[in-house]
């Protein structure tokens, strides 16, 4: 059975729900609360990020979803708790409703990727979740990679939390892959067949300059720089803990269909990337809210369906891992109650004030699962 693992950037805000810049306050105090030994289990994974306004938190590899949740939980809570002795809150947004102006954290490489991306780097606040799943093998990582990429843009449409930027509503349900996808090396990759070929794709891409380091290989995803695992990198930062739960136990149900396929011999799909980058813009314009592109078939179809398309595929290993009732509940309420993008668009339909969008995020960011 393969561990899951999950990074989450969350978003640091004040009371009136702007992001302010107290990374560094958060992270010192994680710091010094790990040197405890009450505090030494939280302590592990709180990260900074590349604007002073966001700290990320990686949760542990782990075989039971029941872990994960909780993991996570308490990580978003002991955040909370750090953050607000800073005087701020921690909300899981994809983007910041209000407007913001990012502040790079002064480290050398994110200064070097100041100096080389200009405005697109000093525009880039975003919040993202990251589903880690362990692999045996390069061998076994990349064939994951080629039968997973077709299946990604419907992870873009179930996680889509970011439909406002700069104090606009930007009509998009995930804004936040519209922004990321500005980097030169994010977005969807062609089929790699082997992990030499992947690797000399990396390399070529770090032969441009345009990327400094393996790090920033964005595809949507990768081989891990650090771990053993396939990262999948599409989704937006969840506001309910048990979305997060959920995307990461498809994601594995995922990986573990797309290895049983390449052990039988199976080809992976041959959909063209210019497809797999136009069916992501519909994912991120509209969520679940209305049609996507069915990854098999290549035609527009109810969100729904092809929602429950991919947790069709993914059943057989959702079974096995045990993950099927958690996952199938998740879901189901996903496709009633809406995505972080509908939550957050129906609040400020109800209340008016894009500072109440985030207060509602902040409740829901830290509500116990």
């Amino acid at each position: 059975m393969r561990t899951v693992g999950v990074e989450e950037e969350l978003l640091l805000v004040d009371e009136e729900g702007r992001a302010v810049a107290v990374a560094p306050t958060v992270l010192a105090a994680d710091e010094e609360r790990s040197g405890d030994d009450d505090g030494a289990d939280q302590g592990e994974g709180l990260e900074a990020e590349l604007q002073l306004q966001q700290v990320e938190i990686d949760s542990r590899p782990c075989l039971d979803l029941a872990d994960l949740q909780a993991d996570l939980v308490g990580r978003r809570r002991h955040v909370g708790e750090l953050a607000s002795q800073a005087g701020a809150r921690v909300a899981a947004l994809g983007t910041s409703p209000l407007p913001v102006a990012p502040r790079t954290t002064p480290k050398p490489r994110y200064r070097r990727m100041a100096e080389l991306y200009g405005l697109m780097e000093q525009e880039q606040l975003t919040c993202g979740c990251h589903v880690h799943v362990s692999v045996d093998s390069p061998e076994e990582g990349v064939a994951a990679l080629d039968r997973l990429r077709a299946w990604l843009p419907v992870v873009v449409a179930m996680s889509t939390n970011s439909p406002f930027w700069q104090g606009r509503d930007t009509r998009y349900a995930g804004y936040r892959t519209q922004v990321w996808a500005r980097w030169p090396s994010a977005g969807p990759a062609d089929l790699h067949g082997t992990p030499e070929r992947y690797h000399a794709l990396v390399a070529s891409l770090l032969a441009t300059g345009a990327v400094l380091d393996r790090g920033m290989v964005y595809f949507d995803a990768r081989l891990s720089a650090s771990y053993p695992t396939v990262e999948v990198r599409v989704a937006d930062v969840a506001q309910d803990v048990r979305h997060s739960v959920m995307l990461a136990g498809l994601v594995r149900g995922l990986v573990d269909t797309a290895v049983a396929e390449w052990r039988e011999g199976r080809p992976p799909p041959e959909v063209p990337t210019a497809v797999l980058e136009a069916a992501t813009w519909r994912a991120s314009r509209f969520g679940l809210s209305d049609q996507l592109v069915h990854p098999v078939t290549g035609t527009l179809l109810p969100a729904p369906e092809v929602v429950r398309a991919l947790a069709d595929r993914a059943t057989p290993a959702l079974r096995d891992n045990g993950d099927l009732e958690l996952v199938g509940d998740a879901l189901e309420r996903l496709l009633s109650e809406g995505t972080g993008a509908d939550r957050q668009r129906t609040e400020q339909a109800r209340r008016g004030r894009l500072e109440d969008v985030v207060a509602a995020a902040v409740e829901a960011s830290q509500q116990p699962a």
